[in-house]
């Protein structure tokens, strides 16, 4: 049961039922089929379909705040086991990208703060490049990146999947249908990352594989932040390739939609890094709780 609720919360705050079974690596009937389930236990609807949008009824609402608080309890439940199976270093440093850094570190380390609420947290962010120069210097305990390099003295283990999505805002009706071609990426205005962003080089990799040419793209304009372009995206009908974990609180709101663009799947994985041969308390502890808590954080 704690999975169907899990399953439930995810189509209720992302409202999509694609995006629900990417985000949990599911096949989409089979997120139809727990919520399913859960209507026949319930006998209420709990979701309502309006063409290609969804929303919860008010059973849906009720559910959802309980479906909150039941999975609260799950991960303090986790949490206290994993307090009691360890004991953390006084202080630990981390270091993470700025995706990772802005939108997932803070509030898992919040989580783990109270778990050990003695211990001293530092984050450092910088790009993937600069928070392996850290790891190797052992200026850091442990790094979060969103890509990783063949260096020989570094040990990389996946704790994320992440997934680019192409947004805009919902007011925005200048398309008659939620799902494009890829053609149709020429026909849109973008604002895209400045020149030397990983996510930029991830976008355009994916895209000249499924032969669309960034270059041919009508960008109206370059943007040196995921936070400003989700603020001009919230004020002018464009379109911008971003990590979903940037706009969760703006699709929650329903400040910003997700369109699918036919056959373009754009997802990388989020790693941690540390030094091989390095077998620290510190590192045990973080691997452990993001491999068994991380999710339901979310």
């Amino acid at each position: 049961m704690d999975f169907r609720l899990k399953v439930f919360k995810k189509v209720a705050d992302l409202l999509s039922y694609t995006k629900a079974a990417r985000e949990l690596n599911i096949s989409q009937p089979a997120v139809s089929k727990h919520i399913s389930k859960l209507e026949e236990h319930f006998e209420k609807a709990l979701i309502l379909r309006e063409g290609n949008r969804i929303s919860l009824t008010s059973e849906g609402q009720l559910l959802l705040s309980y479906a909150n608080k039941i999975l609260d309890q799950y991960q303090q439940l986790e949490n206290d086991f994993l307090a009691m199976q360890d004991k953390m270093p006084d202080s630990i440093t981390v270091g993470a990208s700025t995706t990772i850094t802005q939108y997932i570190l803070p509030k898992a380390l919040s989580e783990l703060k109270n778990i050990y609420p003695d211990l001293h947290i530092t984050l450092i962010n910088g790009n993937t490049e600069k928070i392996e120069q850290l790891v190797e210097k052992q200026e850091i305990d442990i790094g979060f990146t969103e890509g990783r390099s063949s260096n020989p003295l570094l040990h990389y283990q996946r704790f994320r999947r992440d997934e680019i999505v192409l947004a805009t805002r919902v007011s925005n009706r200048q398309l008659k249908r939620e799902e494009l071609r890829l053609e149709d990426l020429y026909n849109l205005p973008f604002i895209i990352r400045e020149e030397g962003s990983g996510t930029r080089r991830v976008i355009e990799s994916t895209l000249l594989h499924h032969g669309i040419h960034p270059d041919r793209l009508n960008v109206e304009m370059v943007i040196g932040s995921t936070e400003g372009i989700k603020t001009y995206l919230l004020n002018k009908d464009t379109y911008a390739f971003v990590s979903i974990h940037a706009i969760l609180q703006e699709l929650k709101g329903n400040f910003l939609k997700i369109i699918d663009v036919r056959k373009l799947d754009i997802k990388r994985d989020l790693h941690y890094v540390h030094l091989h041969g390095k077998h620290s308390q510190a590192i045990k502890i973080m691997q452990r709780y993001f491999g068994q808590a991380y999710n339901k954080l979310e």
